[in-house]
């Protein structure tokens, strides 16, 4: 973790281990770096001491492996890797970009659409569920209750990706299968990066909302130029291990436009660029019913602001995700200065959040994958 106060007129004197005594949040090399730095620390500071007061609900995971994720890993009693390689998940299938070894092989590879859960059959969604959903999930124990999963399944760190979508809707109010969708629910998605990597998981998507018809439309300079424009038809869960399970008997894996079913219910797109400048092209085959951005950092990057003058302006329900709750803080500021009014959907714990923490962040805060929502 570099000084908080670095660049403060003098050098760093050696690592940043002294932290503030009142927030804990940011820490210093020195005494001088830290008294220099009070008066932009001052007020980020109490902000940092109330969201420390709340630690302890967002490290509150239902799981078998919840300390270990969440403390253990924030104390460096743990890594990823580690946690990877004891579930024998480390670098294989769509776990390969779950740790660092795998963030520096970020090419897109089109081949890895297939791959699967690399878990026994019970240890993750294959299939269909048993029983159709009848209720709103509010937490990771009632999502893993309908699907009959474990707790010590590890599935749920990469079903944050579907669960939040999920999750989204319902913050937003928005109900599919009425008049106002006509029969396919259209969401934008901006940003993405490692899920294009793993976008078997977004079949969990089929039984999320049942009988409807789903277009999704990644946008975003990561995707790369051979790919822009192209759809993805997943008709099938992602795979399990096992040989003998009903999941090998399904329709195609991902599909390459071979699925037997005429009208495939979810549809990927892939578009190349920023989303203020592909939306006319996109909305000729999809104007959205809502805009999600996972894990958006708007505060730190200044590409975001003619795409949120862009949403102002075509008023449809938008949620963003970050990392902690600083970062939304900043998000939801930024968002409230381009809008001219406060935020529509105010900061709010995501229960479906990543339950692994980052490692190496900036701060003393606990950070998650699609944290914490807002938007407008």
């Amino acid at each position: 973790m570099e000084c908080a106060g670095k660049g403060r007129g003098t050098r760093c004197t050696g690592s940043a281990t002294r932290r503030c005594g009142r927030c804990g949040v940011v820490a210093y090399c020195s005494v001088d770096h830290q008294v220099k730095h009070w008066n932009d620390h001052k007020d980020e500071c109490k902000r940092f001491e109330l969201q420390m007061e709340r630690i302890d609900a967002l490290n509150e995971f239902p799981f078998t492996f919840s300390e270990e994720a969440t403390v253990q890993l924030c104390q460096k009693q743990e890594s990823r890797c580690s946690f990877l390689s004891k579930r024998a998940i480390h670098k294989i299938g769509m776990w390969f970009y779950e740790c660092p070894c795998g963030e520096a092989a970020t090419s897109y590879n089109f081949s890895r659409l297939n791959d699967g859960w690399v878990l026994p059959r019970f240890h993750c969604p294959c299939s269909e569920p048993l029983s159709p959903i009848t209720k709103r999930l509010h937490s990771w124990k009632d999502y893993y209750d309908w699907r009959c999963i474990p707790l010590h399944s590890p599935a749920a760190l990469l079903l944050h990706w579907p669960l939040t979508i999920s999750y989204a809707v319902q913050v937003t109010g928005l109900e599919p299968l009425t008049p106002e969708f006509g029969n396919t629910l259209c969401i934008h998605y901006l940003g993405p990066e490692k899920e294009l990597l793993q976008l078997s998981v977004f079949a969990e998507l089929l039984a999320l909302f049942p009988g409807v018809a789903l277009q999704i439309e990644f946008v975003g300079p990561s995707i790369p130029e051979e790919m822009n424009g192209k759809t993805i038809h997943l008709c099938s869960f992602a795979k399990c291990l096992q040989m003998d399970c009903v999941c090998k008997s399904s329709c195609k894996d991902v599909d390459r436009n071979v699925c037997s079913n005429k009208y495939p219910r979810l549809a990927l797109k892939l578009r190349t660029g920023f989303y203020h400048d592909c939306y006319k092209d996109i909305t000729k085959d999809c104007y959205p019913h809502l805009i999600i951005a996972p894990n958006a950092g708007i505060a730190a990057y200044s590409s975001w602001l003619p795409t949120i003058e862009f949403i102002k302006e075509i008023k449809v329900p938008a949620i963003f995700s970050d990392f902690c709750e600083e970062a939304c803080h900043l998000g939801a500021s930024c968002l409230s200065s381009v809008i001219g009014r406060p935020i529509t959907f105010p900061i709010q714990l995501n229960p479906f959040r990543q339950p692994i923490a980052m490692e190496d962040t900036a701060l003393f805060l606990p950070c998650y994958s699609n944290c914490f929502l807002y938007g407008f």
